[in-house]
C-alpha cells in the first residue's frame, strides 16, 4: 500500500531527548555501562500518600469518566495552589485539567491559532513548542535568549520581533533546558510589552517548586489584573510532585480559552485518567515536605557537578536557578577534541565516553548540551569525571 501522511506530521521534527535517550537505553540492554542524563523527569517516586490517595480512590470504584476539563475537586485544589502560591484567584471555568501539560500547550495551541498565525518562541527553546505551533498550523518566530543575558530575551527584543501576525509569546520560566529564571522586574517589562501589542503570554510554570539559593519563582499572572487577563498558566504536577507517568497538567487563563480547551478535549482524550487525579488532589492538599526534600537534593547535586563541569577545559556552564538542568557551552571542547561542531561531539561521546546527554541543537541552541541532574551525585560525578577524561585525551591526542 502506498502511504500517504498528512503534511502536517511530515513536517515534524523528531525529539532530540527521546533520540538520545532510546539510543542509551538500547547500548544499557546490551549490557553497555553508559549513563544516561538526558532524562526529563525527576528519580524520586512519587510521594507515598499520593499513591495512597489514588489507591484509595481505585477501593472506593472512584474508576469511571471524569468531567473533560477535569474533577472539581481537583481544580478546587488548583485554585488552592494559586491562592496559596501566587495570590491570584481562578474560578473552576477558568481551569481545565489535561493529560500532562503538554497536552494541555497542545490543545491551547489548537483553539487559539489559525494558518499563519506567529507564536514567539525565546531560544533556547523546549523541544515541542514550535513542532506543537506547526502541528496549530502556526509558525515558530524565534528570539535568541543570549548566553550574556543568561539566556534570557528582553523587551526590546520582543518588541522587534512582534509583527500583526503574533499571537503569543512563550515564557519558560524556570527554563528548560537552561534553567534560569526571570525576575520580577524582567517579567514587568515583557509583561509590558505584550499588554502594548495585545499578544497572549503562554506562561510555562512546570517547573516552579524546582528554584534554589536565594531565587524566588514569580508568574508574569500575579504582577497586575491586566497581566492575569493576557496570560495561560501552564503547569502540572510531574516535576513539582515526581509524578510524570501519572500525566496531569493543567491551564489556567481567560475563561473562554478554557472553554475552548475543554470542547476540544472532549472529542480527543475525553478526560485525564481518573486515579491520577485523585493522587494529584491529594499532591496539592497533602504534605509538601517531599517536594522540599526533592528540591534541596537537586540543589546539592547541582552545586556540586557546576564547579566541576566548569573545570573541563573548553567547558563554560551558567550556573542554572532552577529546575535540574545545565546547559554548557562546550564548542570550544567540541573544537579542542577535533570536532566541527557539538553534535559530531555529543555522538562521540554516547559512543567512546558511554555518557549520554542531549545536544543543544535540539533546543536551538547548537554550541550548547543539555545535562540532566535528575540522577544519583555518584553517577553524576562519574559522568563528569568521562567526560573530562574524553576531552583531556582528545585534546592531547590532537595535539601530537
Amino acid at each position: 500500500m502506498n502511504v500517504q501522511l498528512a503534511q502536517r506530521v511530515k513536517a515534524l521534527t523528531p525529539s532530540t531527548t527521546l533520540a538520545i535517550t532510546a539510543k542509551a537505553k538500547e547500548m544499557k540492554a546490551q549490557g553497555i555501562d553508559v549513563i544516561g542524563l538526558g532524562a526529563g523527569e525527576p528519580d524520586f517516586n512519587t510521594p507515598d500518600h499520593i499513591i495512597e490517595a489514588a489507591y484509595e480512590s481505585l477501593k472506593k470504584g472512584q474508576t469511571k469518566y471524569t468531567p473533560s476539563g477535569g474533577l472539581p475537586e481537583l481544580k478546587d485544589a488548583i485554585i488552592g495552589k494559586f491562592e496559596k502560591d501566587q495570590g491570584i484567584s481562578y474560578k473552576r471555568s477558568e481551569i481545565i485539567v489535561t493529560t500532562g501539560a503538554k497536552h494541555a500547550l497542545y490543545t491551547l495551541f489548537q483553539v487559539i491559532l489559525d494558518e499563519g498565525d506567529e507564536v514567539i518562541i525565546p531560544t533556547p527553546y523546549w523541544v515541542s513548542y514550535p513542532e506543537q505551533v506547526k502541528l496549530a498550523d502556526g509558525t515558530p518566530v524565534y528570539i535568541e535568549g543570549k548566553e550574556e543575558n543568561n539566556f534570557k530575551i528582553t523587551p526590546e527584543q520582543l518588541h522587534a520581533a512582534i509583527t500583526p501576525k503574533t499571537k503569543a509569546v512563550i515564557i519558560n520560566s524556570p527554563s528548560n533546558p537552561t534553567g534560569m529564571l526571570y525576575s520580577k522586574e524582567e517579567l514587568e517589562a515583557l509583561g509590558e510589552v505584550a499588554l502594548k501589542h495585545n499578544i497572549w503570554i503562554i506562561s510555562d510554570e512546570i517547573y516552579e517548586k524546582l528554584i534554589y539559593g536565594t531565587n524566588k519563582h514569580v508568574s508574569i499572572a500575579e504582577l497586575s489584573p491586566a497581566l492575569k487577563e493576557q496570560t495561560i498558566i501552564i503547569n502540572g504536577v510531574s516535576k513539582s510532585h515526581s509524578m510524570t507517568g501519572w500525566r496531569i497538567g493543567y491551564a489556567a487563563g481567560n475563561e473562554q480559552v478554557i472553554k475552548a480547551m475543554t470542547d476540544l478535549a472532549s472529542h480527543s482524550t475525553s478526560n485525564p485518567t481518573a486515579v491520577s487525579q485523585y493522587g494529584s488532589i491529594a499532591a496539592y492538599e497533602g504534605t509538601q515536605e517531599p517536594v522540599e526534600e526533592m528540591r534541596k537534593a537537586f540543589e546539592e547535586r547541582l552545586n556540586i557537578v557546576h564547579s566541576k563541569l566548569n573545570e573541563i577545559p573548553g567547558v563554560s556552564c551558567l550556573k542554572p536557578q532552577g529546575a535540574f538542568y545545565l546547559f554548557p557551552n562546550v564548542k570550544e571542547a567540541a573544537l579542542l577534541t577535533g570536532f566541527n561542531d557539538v553534535d559530531g561531539f555529543v555522538k562521540a561521546l554516547l559512543e567512546e565516553a558511554k555518557v549520554a546527554v542531549i545536544p543543544g541543537s535540539g533546543f536551538g541552541a547548537p554550541d550548547n548540551i543539555r545535562l540532566s541532574y535528575a540522577t544519583s551525585l555518584e553517577l553524576l560525578e562519574a559522568a563528569v569525571a568521562r567526560i573530562a577524561d574524553f576531552v583531556n585525551s582528545h585534546a592531547t591526542a590532537k595535539k601530537q
